[in-house]
């Protein structure tokens, strides 16, 4: 069965939705296909009345139901049930997600929707398997910690892998016996909106999950600043992260999960597998058209191999043709947004007269759409923008080094610790580089997530604090509460 469908066919209801109901709203915020740039739909902006209403209705689904103090097994089945839903209804989610986004049909149905349901039966199976623990005391006492719910947590997702993040936020808040007020993307938020209403399907209580749609300013500042929000998580650029921690403070102390920027960089030495190391980081570049927060967009090779590397490539990067997004054959992403496209052009103009050369790429393609060529940048230094800002595109850069000293000297970013890829048969060489590099996540021969979900993600300095995935999400879900007493 092809997966190629037409554009006008899915419906794209812009609502809130609140207490296991839609909330129409009037949409101010126009839509545009990043594959074709026609506007399709609209997006209502959630002002501090209706995000008060979603968190109200929160606090209300937790007291009637119950969920944080039901026995944890019960709350593991629902979930279970609501990840099964999720699968039977891919295909939909994968049109709903497909306009409107840079993800491609042809990833989304074993890719992202399937990911996120595994990711849901994976933090639903913590529920009974995470909890506190008995301490050592004096005679006659008896020492514990137990955890619990925060109670409502809001959370706030990126454009760009918009069900992923979804179940990233969704599941370990649910799983931990929290409710959730969710806004994602003004840009994207059709598939959270219908993930939630199968939440609803599955037995999820009505209320426990809420979404409001709206921009940052407005909808992201009155759903962070709320009182009754006790935990926020947040996805996306670290200026947003920067103006959540600051609308936080003014409104009251709350703990936070940032899953910030980055500018990660992959490491090459002269003993590495070049053929392995070309495909992974062009794959890593291309993938999304480089829109991602994890994208290895520094490369940094041994000058012994650096012109090997860089030849290998530009042949993997080279003779790329785009497409819309909802048709199967496509290999290649739009730019999520022509505002986007000019500022990957500026950024680049400015990268060369700081002294870089665009040795490929470096221009929009022609047609419809907002698509961008695969471009690689050499002669940057490390004050250079297009080594030191996150362009959030298809754009590679390409450093060289002499020694392993240098390379992680010259890997070191000033602002951004997110992630970096190692390349190199010796693993003396690798285990001393993983505790070189200032990075919260490693790869070494690989570059990119595997599904294991036990694996934590979070980053360094600027690129956020906390941990998505693994058990460290279940527990940041969970606030740990100290016991003593006496017999």
């Amino acid at each position: 069965m092809s997966l190629t469908f037409d554009p006008t066919q899915p419906e794209f209801r812009s609502a809130h939705y609140i207490g296991g109901s839609y909330v129409d709203d009037n949409p101010s915020i126009p839509m545009f296909r990043p594959s074709d740039g026609r506007e399709f739909a609209g997006c209502p902006i959630a002002g501090v009345d209706t995000v008060d209403r979603a968190v109200q209705a929160a606090k209300a689904a937790l007291k009637t139901s119950g969920w944080g103090g039901l026995r944890p097994r019960e709350r593991t089945d629902v979930l279970r049930r609501w990840a099964d839903l999720i699968d039977e209804n891919a295909l939909k989610l994968a049109q709903l997600e497909t306009v409107p986004s840079t993800r491609l049909i042809n990833q989304m149905i074993k890719g992202d929707i399937a990911v996120t349901a595994e990711q849901i039966r994976f933090f639903a199976e913590l529920a009974d398997k995470e909890g506190g623990d008995t301490a050592p005391t004096a005679e006659g006492q008896l020492g514990m910690t137990i955890t619990e719910p925060y109670g409502v947590v809001g959370a706030i997702t990126p454009w760009n892998f918009p069900i992923s993040m979804t179940g990233w936020k969704l599941g370990p808040a649910l799983a931990a016996g929290n409710a959730v007020v969710l806004k994602p993307s003004e840009m994207t938020p059709f598939t959270s909106l219908f993930m939630a209403e199968l939440a609803t399907q599955a037995g999820i209580p009505a209320g426990l999950i809420n979404v409001v749609l709206g921009d940052g300013p407005t909808t992201g500042n009155a759903l962070t600043g709320h009182e009754d929000i006790a935990k926020v998580s947040f996805t996306g650029s670290t200026r947003a992260g920067q103006a959540i921690m600051e609308n936080i403070a003014r409104n009251g102390m709350k703990p936070m999960t940032l899953e910030l920027g980055g500018k990660s960089p992959q490491i090459v030495f002269n003993d590495a597998d070049l053929t392995l190391a070309a495909d992974n980081i062009a794959r890593s570049i291309l993938f999304n058209a480089g829109q991602a927060c994890v994208a290895g967009s520094r490369v940094l090779v041994h000058e012994s191999v650096a012109d090997a590397l860089t030849e290998a490539l530009a042949t993997r990067m080279s003779g790329l043709v785009p497409g819309p997004a909802w048709n199967e054959a496509t290999n290649y992403s739009a730019i999520i947004s022509e505002k986007q496209i000019f500022r990957m052009d500026e950024m680049l103009q400015r990268a060369c007269t700081e002294g870089a050369e665009i040795l490929l790429g470096g221009e929009r393609f022609e047609g419809p759409g907002y698509f961008y060529k695969p471009t690689l940048v050499t002669g940057a230094g490390q004050d250079n923008t297009a080594v030191r800002e996150e362009i959030f595109g298809p754009v590679l850069t390409i450093q060289s080094f002499s020694d392993d000293e240098e390379a992680c000297e010259v890997a070191d970013h000033p602002v951004y610790g997110l992630c970096a890829g190692i390349y190199t048969r010796d693993l003396s060489r690798a285990l001393k580089t993983i505790r070189a590099v200032t990075a919260g996540t490693v790869w070494v021969n690989r570059y990119g997530r595997s599904r294991d979900h036990i694996l934590p993600t979070g980053g360094y300095k600027s690129s956020g604090f906390g941990k998505d995935l693994g058990k460290e999400a279940y527990k940041a879900n969970r606030q740990s509460k100290t016991v003593l007493i006496d017999l």
